[in-house]
């Protein structure tokens, strides 16, 4: 009954969490189109470049709505570890996003500094200001949506927070425009925007590829998970050790071992046990060799 209870409530929290992020959507797609006209009536390319990327948060969220939504199903017998997974390609698919934006960002800045344009920066200000505030409000709606436990939502959060930096670099750019007539400002800021796109994409890009390509997660040494499986007294060597992940969350192991010395049999409750505790290894697949020969290795 109480596990029953326990799967509706989180069915319920999920349903709310995509109210607030389809929400988020909504907003986000009615600011990019003001942001695109406020850009051509002022003549502010950092204003369509927030645009862009107010635009690029509004796919990111609809992609993190469909991976969560992919990723609850339940396993079967074609896909037999889940669909977990559809959060790391939905990363990936916004990851690339923001490095495609951030490179299109920086390539018409560089126009505008050879063509520069009169700006009006009043214009830029009104309209950034509303940007600036709707990206909070966004990236708050995509935080509570489970931000911190999710890679996927993760890379969306980030889409708003660059987004809300990218407004203020916006607005003080009016500032500047307004007082100084300084209109490369407009450049300057929306190359700053685009460098911060850039890293935050491709941090969450090679993240997702390493996942996806089932590298040793970071942070994690096989060799002292190695010699802590070889401190069994039981255990002459551990070998072709894999350790990768299904999703952000779920880590799986296999391995072979070789016998000490006169011993036919291995208890595995032991070493699974402390690879639980030690490493967080729920899942693990364990191969004794008994036939008294010695294994050689065929990788690690």
């Amino acid at each position: 009954m109480s596990h029953s209870h326990s799967h509706s409530h989180s069915h319920s929290q999920s349903h709310t969490n995509n109210g607030k992020l389809t929400f988020a959507v909504l907003i986000n797609v009615l600011l990019t189109i003001v942001q695109i006209i406020g850009g051509v009536l002022s003549g502010s390319l950092s204003l369509i470049a927030d645009a862009l990327h107010n635009l690029s948060d509004a796919g990111a969220i609809v992609i993190a709505i469909f991976a969560r939504k992919v990723s609850a199903k339940k396993a079967d017998e074609n896909m037999t570890f889940g669909y977990q997974r559809a959060e790391i390609i939905g990363t990936l698919i916004n990851s690339i996003t923001l490095i495609i934006v951030g490179l299109y960002l920086i390539y018409e800045a560089v126009s505008k500094y050879f063509n520069p344009t009169e700006i009006n920066g009043w214009i830029v200000i009104y309209i950034a200001g509303i940007a600036l505030v709707i990206d909070i409000a966004t990236a708050v709606l995509t935080y509570m949506s489970g931000a911190k436990s999710s890679m996927n939502l993760r890379a969306a959060f980030i889409h708003n927070v660059s987004d809300a930096l990218a407004s203020v670099a916006v607005i003080i750019a009016g500032v500047l425009i307004i007082f100084y007539q300084w209109y490369f400002v407009d450049v300057i800021a929306t190359v700053l925007i685009s460098i911060y796109v850039l890293y935050h994409g491709g941090l969450l890009a090679l993240q997702s590829i390493k996942i996806l390509m089932q590298a040793v997660p970071e942070a994690f040494g096989i060799s002292e998970l190695k010699a802590d499986i070889e401190l069994n007294a039981a255990v002459n060597a551990a070998l072709d050790i894999h350790v990768w992940q299904l999703d952000e969350h779920k880590l799986f192991l296999e391995c072979k071992l070789q016998p000490a010395t006169n011993i036919d049999h291995i208890d595995l409750t032991e070493i699974k046990a402390m690879l639980l505790d030690k490493y967080g290894i729920k899942h693990s697949t364990i191969e004794v060799n008994s036939s008294g020969k010695t294994l050689v290795p065929s990788c690690y």
